[in-house]
C-alpha cells in the first residue's frame, strides 16, 4: 500500500522538474548504430595496429561527432558534425602546445574560453563549435597526449569524420526525404490543431498550437538553411517552401474556427492529413478532396485555404518567382557569417557570457595549478558543459551534472572492475556508445550518465589507471560544479533572475505592431480593411515571428521553473500572461481572416484603442517585477470583428498589468 510523503519530506517542485525525464521522440535506430560503429571501430583499429591509445583518441573525436549528430537533413549533418570538428582540431592543437607551461597554460585556456563563450551565442552550429574548441583545448592542455603535436588533432578529427561518413551513407538513396518528412509532419500538426480548434478544451488547443509553431519553425529552418546556398534555383526546395507557405492560411483560420465555436466537419482535418501523405511520398496529381459546402465566413476561409493547399502541394511544378519566404529570404552564407562575426564583437550579451565562462575556466585552471589535482582537466570540462548558455539553467545543469556523474561512475566502476582491458573494450563500447543518443533527449542528467563511463573507459585506455580514476573524477566534477555555481551563477544576478517578463513585454509591444499591420499598416483601416499598401508576406512574417518569439518565451518559462525559489516562483507568476498574449495574437489573426472573407473591417479608432492598451501593458510589464491586476476600459461595437480581441486584451490587463 503506497503512502504519501509527510509534508516536510515532500521534494520541492523545482527539484522534481529537474529530475523528471523529458519527453522525447521515438528512438532513431540509425543514430544508435552510427554511435556504436563510430566509437567502437577506431578502438578496434587501434588494437589491431598495436596502438590502442591512438584508437582511443579517434574514439574521443567520434564522441563529439555523436553528440553533434542531431540533424535530419543530410546537408545539415555536414554542418553540424564537420564544422565543429575543425574548431575541435584547433582547440586540441593549441592546448597541447601549452601543456605543462604553468601560468601560460592558464592564460591561453582562459583566452580560448572567452572566444568560445562569445561564438557560442551565435547559433546551434557555432554553439557546438565553441563547445568543442574549449573542450579539446582543455584536454590538450591537461592530458599528456601520445605522438607528435599534429597527430592528436588528425586522429580526433578523423574519428568525428567517420561518424559523418556513416551519417551520409544513405544520402544517395534518401536525398530530400528528411525535408519532405518535416513538411509532412508540420501538415499533420495542423490537422491535429483543426481537430481540437472547435472543442471546449482550451489547454488542448494551446498545446496543439504550440506544437504547430515548433513544427513550422523546424521545417522553415531546415528548408531555408539549405535554400540559402541555392538562392531559389533548386526546384525541390522551392516546392517544399511553397508547400510550407500554403499551409499558413489554414493555420491562420484555426483561431477563427475556435472563436466561432462551430465544429468543423471531420473531412477537413482528414483532408490535411491526406495532403501530408502526398507530400511525404512526393505524389503529384489529383488529390480527390471531397470537402463539404461551407456555411459561414469561417468555413469559407478554411475551404478556400484547403483548396489552395491541395493545388500547391500536389501541383506538378512551382514557379520560384512567385514564392515569398515567410521568414524572410536568408542571405548568402558568406554574408551571414560576416554579419554574425560583427554581431558577436559588438554584442554586450556575447561579451558578458564570454567573460563569465572565461572567469570560471580561469579560476579552475589557476586552482589546479596551485593544488595538485590528478587529471585536473576534468574540472574545466565540467564547467564548460554546465555553463553552456543555450543548454538550460546553470543551477539545474550543475545539479544534474553532479547526479549524472555519480550514476555514470557506478556504470564505469562496474566496467573497469569486471571487464579486462584490451579487445573486451570493443564490445563494451558497442553497448555503451548507443546510450548517448538514446538518453540525451531525456535530459542533461541522463546524457551525463551516458557520456561519463564512455569518457572514463577511453581515459583508462590512455592512462591505465583502472578504478583509481573514479574518485578523482567525482571530486573534479563536484569542484567544477561548485565553481560554476559561485563564479558563473551567484555572482551574476541576471543569471538567477527570470527574463520571462522582459521578453514578454517585447512580445506584447510586437503584438501591438502586428495589430496595426493586420488592419491597415499605418493607413486608414476603413473600407477594404486597409489592404492597400500592406504586403501580405510581411504580415505573415510578423505573425510567424510573433509565434516563434512566444514559443521561445515558453521555453524560457519552462527553464525558469527549474530554478530554486524565488526565481522559479516569480517565473510561474508570468504564465497566465504568456497564455493571454498568445490568445491576443490568435484573436488578431482570426479577425484578419474574417475581414478577408467578407466581414466588415474595423474602424481606425478601434484599432488605435487596442494598440494603445497593448503598448501600455507592454510598458507596465517592462517596468515592474510584480504583477497587479488593474481595471481597463475597452469598449466598441459589439458586432465588430475586433470584439473578441478587445475581450482578450482586457483579460490580459486584468490578469497581469502592473502599475
Amino acid at each position: 500500500m503506497s503512502r504519501e510523503f509527510p509534508t516536510g519530506l515532500t521534494p520541492p517542485d523545482w527539484l522534481v522538474r529537474n529530475l523528471r525525464p523529458q519527453r522525447a521522440a521515438p528512438l532513431s535506430w540509425a543514430a544508435l548504430v552510427r554511435a556504436a560503429l563510430g566509437m567502437a571501430l577506431p578502438l578496434a583499429v587501434g588494437l589491431a595496429a598495436g596502438q590502442p591509445a591512438y584508437g582511443a583518441l579517434a574514439s574521443m573525436g567520434a564522441l563529439s561527432g555523436v553528440i553533434g549528430d542531431t540533424a535530419d537533413a543530410y546537408r545539415m549533418r555536414i554542418l553540424n558534425i564537420a564544422v565543429p570538428q575543425l574548431f575541435g582540431a584547433v582547440g586540441v592543437t593549441v592546448g597541447s602546445l601549452v601543456y605543462g607551461q604553468g601560468w601560460l597554460t592558464v592564460a591561453v585556456v582562459t583566452g580560448i574560453a572567452l572566444v568560445s563563450g562569445m561564438i557560442s551565442t551565435i547559433g546551434a552550429v557555432s554553439s557546438v563549435s565553441g563547445l568543442l574548441l574549449l573542450l579539446n583545448s582543455v584536454i590538450g592542455a591537461g592530458l599528456p597526449l601520445p605522438g607528435p603535436w599534429w597527430l592528436t588533432p588528425v586522429l580526433m578529427t578523423g574519428g568525428g569524420l567517420l561518424v559523418l561518413l556513416l551519417a551520409l551513407l544513405a544520402w544517395p538513396l534518401r536525398s530530400g526525404v528528411p525535408e519532405r518528412s518535416a513538411v509532412a509532419a508540420a501538415y499533420r500538426t495542423v490537422a491535429d490543431l483543426l481537430t481540437v480548434s472547435d472543442s471546449g478544451d482550451g489547454e488542448a488547443y494551446d498545446r496543439a498550437r504550440h506544437t504547430v509553431t515548433q513544427s513550422l519553425n523546424q521545417s522553415y529552418d531546415l528548408i531555408l538553411a539549405r535554400r540559402a546556398r541555392y538562392h531559389g534555383r533548386n526546384r525541390e526546395l522551392t516546392r517544399l517552401l511553397a508547400q510550407l507557405n500554403a499551409i499558413t492560411p489554414v493555420v491562420e483560420a484555426a483561431p477563427a474556427v475556435r472563436l466561432a465555436a462551430k465544429p468543423l466537419p471531420p473531412e477537413v482535418p482528414a483532408a490535411v492529413r491526406h495532403i501530408a501523405d502526398a507530400i511525404e511520398t512526393g505524389y503529384t496529381g489529383p488529390t480527390g478532396l471531397r470537402l463539404p459546402e461551407p456555411v459561414n465566413e469561417t468555413g469559407r476561409a478554411v475551404d478556400h485555404a484547403l483548396r489552395h493547399v491541395a493545388e500547391v502541394a500536389t501541383g506538378p511544378d512551382v514557379d520560384p518567382r512567385g514564392i515569398d519566404d515567410r521568414l524572410g529570404r536568408p542571405a548568402a552564407l558568406g554574408v551571414r557569417t560576416a554579419r554574425a562575426a560583427r554581431n558577436v564583437v559588438l554584442s554586450a550579451n556575447s561579451w558578458r557570457y564570454g567573460i563569465r565562462l572565461a572567469l570560471c575556466i580561469g579560476i579552475a585552471q589557476a586552482l589546479v595549478s596551485l593544488i595538485p589535482v590528478p587529471r585536473s582537466y576534468w574540472v574545466a570540462l565540467t564547467i564548460t558543459f554546465v555553463l553552456k548558455p543555450d543548454f538550460g539553467s546553470v543551477f539545474s545543469r550543475a545539479l544534474l551534472r553532479a547526479l549524472g556523474t555519480v550514476a555514470g561512475l557506478v556504470v564505469a566502476a562496474t566496467v573497469l572492475a569486471l571487464v579486462p582491458r584490451g579487445w573486451w573494450d570493443v564490445p563494451v563500447m558497442l553497448v555503451l556508445a548507443p546510450l548517448i543518443p538514446a538518453l540525451t533527449p531525456r535530459g542533461y542528467g541522463f546524457q551525463t550518465a551516458a557520456i561519463t563511463p564512455v569518457i572514463l573507459l577511453l581515459s583508462d585506455v590512455l592512462n591505465h589507471q583502472g578504478t583509481a580514476l573514479l574518485l578523482p573524477r567525482l571530486l573534479d566534477s563536484l569542484m567544477g560544479c561548485a565553481i560554476a555555481l559561485v563564479a558563473g551563477y551567484l555572482l551574476w544576478p541576471e543569471s538567477w533572475r527570470t527574463r520571462v517578463g522582459d521578453r514578454l513585454a517585447d512580445a506584447v509591444a510586437d503584438t501591438a505592431a502586428y495589430v496595426e499591420l493586420a488592419f491597415g499598416g499605418g493607413g486608414e483601416a476603413g473600407a477594404g480593411g486597409g489592404e492597400q499598401g500592406v504586403d501580405p508576406a510581411a504580415r505573415a512574417r510578423m505573425r510567424r515571428r510573433l509565434y516563434r518569439d512566444l514559443s521561445t518565451i515558453r521555453t524560457e518559462f519552462q527553464r525558469a521553473l527549474t530554478e530554486p525559489p524565488p526565481t522559479g516562483r516569480r517565473a510561474a507568476a508570468w504564465w497566465p500572461l504568456v497564455v493571454a498574449v498568445e490568445r491576443i495574437v490568435d484573436a488578431t489573426t482570426a479577425a484578419r481572416v474574417r475581414v478577408r472573407h467578407g466581414a466588415p473591417p474595423p474602424s481606425r479608432a478601434e484599432v488605435d484603442q487596442v494598440t494603445l492598451q497593448l503598448r501600455e501593458l507592454a510598458a507596465g510589464v517592462r517596468e515592474s517585477e510584480t504583477l497587479i491586476a488593474v481595471r481597463t476600459d475597452l469598449t466598441g461595437p459589439p458586432d465588430s470583428v475586433l470584439e473578441p480581441l478587445r475581450q482578450e486584451v482586457a483579460a490580459a490587463r486584468a490578469i497581469a498589468s502592473p502599475h
